[in-house]
């Protein structure tokens, strides 16, 4: 179960990336994003609580980590986590419920799915050169459609099996194969790696209510960024969405891409310097990108390309 969560996210977060780069996000799609959004949620939900059943010393102390995180809220904090736990202390009734939780979401995550699958259908499918096109210049699903996804899964599923029959123990922990012991705290605890990036935007603000605070917007970001442009703002129509042709956008995307990267890497690595230090300023780039150069270079390019085609 362990290499099918990591190979379930490895192909989640493709989607997301080729997303942003193609701005699938945008109008009148943004409610599909939205969706798959929330999807994203549910996911890392699941997998965080699979992760527990377990029961190692990773586990155990992934679960008391993340879920002492709700303690930084204030006032009902203490008493959220003992709810969380079921007690005083991860135990037993922790497993229970997230092991009924755990069985519960993925019948969410299908719902979801469903609906995702509808908004697309009304919404119709975006394409790689970003613009509006019209019937005559569309092709069949089937069968150019479909052998590319075919192909695409035979590489998926290679890859798959290659990790579930040769190297089934790569992107784990050891420390996970020793059982949960409460009285001894592993040297590092570290989370799972499609985990990593959140958790380096965690660790880089020394206060635990903030730290919390921006690890959530980090996910919550990407239901607003359909909304943090420019273009939305004024109600001026967007006719080039995809990065494929703009150079500058293009740079920018890489270059973000390259930062959850480090983001990644940072959060395999110890709270101390030069990681925590590389990590602030990976995570005051992951905001910034978001919040000024992608609405800003998007704006300007489709203003310039406007321009030209008139």
């Amino acid at each position: 179960m362990l290499m099918e969560h990591l190979c379930f996210f490895l192909v989640v977060y493709i989607h997301i990336f080729r997303g942003l780069y193609y701005g699938s996000y945008l109008y009148p799609r943004d409610h599909v994003w939205g969706i798959g959004v929330i999807i994203l949620f549910a996911m890392i939900g699941t997998a965080f609580m699979g992760y527990v059943l377990p029961w190692g010393q990773m586990s155990f102390w992934a679960a008391t980590v993340i879920t002492n995180l709700a303690s930084a809220i204030p006032f009902i904090g203490t008493e959220i986590v003992y709810w969380l736990w079921g007690g005083f202390s991860v135990d037993n009734a922790t497993l229970n419920r997230f092991f009924s939780f755990h069985y519960i979401l993925p019948f969410v995550i299908v719902g979801l799915v469903i609906i995702h699958l509808i908004l697309l259908h009304e919404a119709k499918s975006n394409n790689p050169l970003g613009i509006k096109n019209t019937i005559v210049d569309k092709v069949p699903f089937t069968p150019y459609f479909t052998i590319k996804d075919i192909f695409g899964a035979i590489i998926f599923f290679i890859l798959f099996i290659f990790f579930i029959y040769f190297k089934p123990n790569v992107l784990g922990h050891p420390d996970n194969y020793i059982p949960a012991n409460p009285l001894s705290t592993p040297a590092h605890i570290v989370p799972e790696w499609y985990f990593l990036p959140f958790y380096a935007i965690l660790r880089s603000v020394p206060d635990k209510l903030g730290g919390v605070t921006l690890m959530t917007l980090a996910i919550l970001i990407l239901i607003l960024i359909p909304y943090i442009n420019i273009q939305y703002l004024i109600n001026f129509p967007i006719k080039y969405r995809s990065k494929q042709f703009s150079i500058v956008s293009k740079f920018f995307f890489y270059l973000f891409f390259i930062v959850c990267l480090i983001l990644g890497w940072i959060g395999g690595n110890p709270a101390e310097t030069p990681y925590v230090e590389i990590g602030q300023i990976c995570t005051f780039y992951y905001f910034l990108y978001f919040l000024y150069f992608n609405p800003l270079i998007i704006f300007l390019e489709d203003l310039y390309l406007t321009k030209i085609v008139e």
